[in-house]
């Protein structure tokens, strides 16, 4: 068949995913014998870290040959606190195998999984892991996901005396009802069907490799990994359903950087998946982040397979290698032309911690920090040089313990770090107007008007000129500067927190030939947003959760106590046969000690899963208003001296 695929692996922690993975290397021949997480040999999991704590903290690749094709598999992180890793290994998947436990069912981080490969159109097969288990019903699970997720979800196995420990499973005979699911989603499919001729397997197959491939239907596997079975059928259901990439190696290089990390002797590495072109040892290459663009040298390729390199002279389309040279790339750069644009957020970082060393350390402790942020982007940090106050922006407290090990284990250094405090935003209440005249002292010149409008929650910020902005005006060099200015200066509102979900114009300005310094408008649009979000006025908005409990019927007076105690909303719940099922949205400052209270009140046996669920406004007094900053815009004077270099 020919061609390579590069599938992603993703699952709720504690799924099955890693011991999916070893079975997948195992069976295909490229591995002698599957390694396990409780012996801490697993091909993904490398790390001391990972394999201490036995969860996945890095996306990691593996690669093998299955029936003359290339699968390059990458590993992701199941917990929450990394799912910027996830986020990141998107970029670079053509499909997405997810994994789903028998026993727990839909989890929360595999309902945000599927949003994203939905919303990126990935194909996707499930494979319904743990039905060995005792007491599992892995149909109940294909019926909750054709609920939940999409009717269009096909089993293509059978899982056989579902729950006993000799559970199996074997070849599928389609019902009539899943042929005619298969023929609404292919319309040759639909009119052999109709017609009432035969069907033969290459037609079913023929169909079902378009449906997926338009990712309109959706193969499920039945399996139990740690056994063994069901894998060789997912083996085959990657082979003969997920499109292939041949890629066009003559065409325009076209790739994108979607992961990093820092090697002792190799220095920066960047991991590229490659669309279209190639690329091979001492190339120039176009680097592209926006609006900028700049060269660099490829130095060394190499294809990563688990924690080893072998070295290679080239990588073509359709291929993901690791790539040295690249020193100057970032997570998400476009490597020459690109041609696609995979990025879905779904990490969003909920605390913010100041991390502290001995005076001597701290410029150790900065590189090692800065170098962390280079491979992990939600590990956004923060240098108060006014306080020598070092903050890092964390997703939980698992990924607050990985960044103490990687920090002792790779750099050596010891730290301390802060209580986790929640990261809050702020949003423009209403519309208004900001407006500077930046004229003295002289020499400069630039004068600038900008209308702030709210957006909807979620939006985030956007810019425009207005088509009366005349560049004879204001010289479009300094529109582009007051443009690339704004979003530094939303880092801080009036209450010093991201100003998030507003959209920005600029409606008038004015340059003067002789007065205006190259870097006046860097200085005034500061000064204009600040006065213009004074005139707005601005709202306080919080981090939510949503969450989902189930526990017996007596404890729902407490629980919905326990709702209403942290400024909560809930949806009716459901009882049924002695067990309540609730939904419920909560501030996560007021959240996070509930799953211990709640493992607490259900003496463990209640169930209870959580995800992010945006922001939403919060009054000025329920909320916290941040520390500033460095300089505030709002001191026009010390302002002016700060960007002059004066202080």
């Amino acid at each position: 068949m020919g061609g390579t695929i590069n599938i992603g692996i993703l699952a709720h922690v504690d799924a099955g995913k890693t011991t999916t993975v070893e079975q997948i290397l195992y069976q295909a021949g490229a591995i002698a014998s599957p390694g396990s997480i409780e012996k801490g040999n697993t091909q993904t999991d490398f790390l001391d870290i990972e394999r201490r704590r036995g969860i996945s903290v890095r996306a990691s690749a593996a690669a093998f040959d299955w029936q003359g094709l290339r699968v390059n598999i990458i590993d992701t992180p199941g917990h929450m606190d990394f799912s910027g890793e996830v986020e990141r290994a998107l970029l670079a998947m053509d499909a997405v195998v997810m994994v789903v436990s028998a026993m727990e069912g839909i989890q929360s981080q595999t309902e945000v999984f599927w949003k994203a490969v939905r919303a990126l159109k990935l194909p996707t097969i499930f494979f319904v892991n743990k039905i060995d288990r005792m007491g599992c019903e892995p149909e109940m699970v294909l019926e909750a996901l054709r609920d939940e997720f999409s009717a269009s979800i096909v089993a293509v196995n059978t899982p056989v005396r579902a729950g006993e420990r000799d559970c199996a499973a074997e070849a599928r005979v389609w019902p009539e009802e899943d042929l005619y699911l298969l023929a609404e989603q292919d319309d040759d499919f639909a009119e052999r069907l109709m017609g009432g001729g035969d069907i033969q397997p290459d037609m079913r197959l023929a169909a079902m490799r378009r449906a997926v491939k338009q990712s309109t239907l959706f193969p499920l596997v039945y399996g139990a990994a740690a056994q063994g079975v069901g894998v060789a059928d997912l083996l085959e259901a990657v082979r003969s359903y997920f499109p292939k990439q041949t890629g066009n190696e003559d065409a325009p290089l076209s790739g994108i950087v979607y992961k990093l990390e820092h090697d002792a002797g190799l220095g920066k590495i960047a991991h590229v998946r490659l669309f279209a072109g190639s690329m091979q040892n001492k190339d120039m290459v176009t680097i592209r982040r926006g609006d900028e663009s700049f060269a660099e040298k490829v130095n060394q390729i190499y294809i990563t397979n688990s924690n080893k390199r072998e070295d290679r002279k080239i990588l073509t389309a359709g291929q993901v290698g690791a790539v040295c040279g690249l020193g100057g790339a970032r997570t998400g750069d476009a490597i020459g032309e690109m041609l696609l644009n995979r990025h879905y957020p779904i990490a969003t970082p909920l605390f913010s911690v100041e991390i502290k060393t001995e005076p001597a350390k701290l410029p150790a402790l900065m590189k090692a920090v800065s170098e962390l942020s280079d491979e992990d982007p939600v590990l956004d940090y923060k240098w108060a040089p006014d306080e020598r106050e070092l903050f890092v922006q964390i997703m939980g407290p698992i990924q607050l313990e990985i960044l103490d090990s990687l920090l002792r284990e790779r750099y050596n250094l010891a730290a301390e770090f802060s209580n986790p405090t929640v990261i809050y935003k702020e949003t423009p209440a209403n519309a208004g107007v900001g407006f500077e005249a930046y004229t003295m002292p002289k020499p400069c010149w630039a004068i600038l008007r900008l209308e702030i409008t709210p957006a909807p929650r979620g939006a985030g910020y956007s810019f425009e000129v207005a088509p009366n902005v005349r560049h004879e005006k204001l010289n479009e060099r300094y529109q582009r500067h007051i443009e690339q200015s704004l979003p530094k200066a939303l880092k801080q509102g009036i209450y010093n927190w991201e100003v998030v979900d507003l959209h920005i114009k600029l409606v008038d300005g004015e340059h003067h030939i002789y007065h205006t310094h190259p870097m006046d408008f860097f200085l005034a649009t500061p000064l204009a947003l600040m006065d213009g979000l004074a005139n707005c006025g601005t709202t306080l908005l919080e981090p939510m959760l949503t969450v989902q409990m189930e526990a017996e019927e007596a404890l729902s007076g407490k629980l919905i106590g326990e709702v209403l105690a942290m400024r909560g909303t809930f949806d009716s719940p459901v009882i049924k046969n002695g067990r309540l099922w609730m939904e419920a949205r909560l501030p996560v400052s007021a959240a996070r000690e509930f799953p211990i209270r709640f493992s607490s009140m259900t003496s463990g046996k209640g169930q209870y899963k959580s995800r992010f669920a945006g922001y939403q406004e919060c009054a000025l007094d329920l909320g916290c208003v941040g520390k500033r900053r460095g300089v505030d815009p709002r001191d026009r004077a010390k302002w002016i001296l700060f960007m002059r270099s004066a202080i």
